[in-house]
């Protein structure tokens, strides 16, 4: 799979064994998430247009290069926005397009229950972030919305994967690239990615029951 990127990096091996501990304590566990985001962000972004630019330094005149991609965020609510402030630190000038998708229990599959884009979204670059990746439904129909909606040049970046769902995005959307930081055994009856971490979105927000 051509289009998928397991990011492999020692920082990122450390960060992720502390993350999938059950006694992580969730402020350590939204700062591991902001973290590894940081740094799979840092890798996705690498082939980002730029364009020259004149800097008045406060020696000289430096020739410079600034982002000429315009980038939209698209977080899929709610887990997502534990990703979202590492998006800033590197992009402070991106746009963010909301996705809302909720997973059925039952089904496993994700219904769509909101968006909000920015006005100039077909112009912009879209990064879809989501810490889990598992059956691959979320990620297919967030891509599909976008796709409808017109933005050509999408990303993934997700912390942690089942081969399952990537297998199957793989099929359907062989030309979006796909950054991960761990790909995992498998799924488990109920969906749930393993060894994985558990609800990330709990985990993120102290909402465990």
């Amino acid at each position: 799979m051509k289009n998928i990127f397991k990011i492999s990096h020692p920082l990122i091996e450390h960060k992720i064994s502390i993350l999938r501990d059950k006694n992580t304590d969730p402020f350590q566990f939204r700062m591991l998430i902001d973290e590894i985001t940081y740094l799979l962000l840092f890798e996705a972004s690498r082939d980002l247009e730029l364009k020259s630019a004149k800097i008045d330094t406060p020696v000289a005149t430096a020739d410079g290069k600034k982002l000429s991609t315009k980038i939209m965020i698209c977080p899929i609510l709610r887990a997502a926005l534990g990703m979202l402030d590492a998006v800033f630190k590197l992009i402070p000038a991106a746009s963010v397009g909301f996705l809302g998708f909720q997973r059925n229990e039952e089904t496993l599959d994700a219904e769509f229950f909101y968006a909000k884009l920015p006005s100039d979204y077909k112009q912009r670059t879209a990064y879809i972030i989501d810490p889990m990746f598992a059956t691959g439904g979320t990620a297919i129909d967030a891509v599909k919305f976008l796709r409808e909606k017109g933005v050509k040049d999408i990303k993934f970046i997700s912390i942690i994967a089942a081969p399952d769902g990537l297998e199957r995005f793989n099929k359907i959307y062989p030309d979006v690239e796909v950054y991960v930081a761990a790909i995992d055994k498998g799924l488990n009856e109920k969906g749930y990615i393993v060894p994985g971490l558990g609800d990330a979105g709990d985990r993120v927000f102290n909402t465990n029951s």
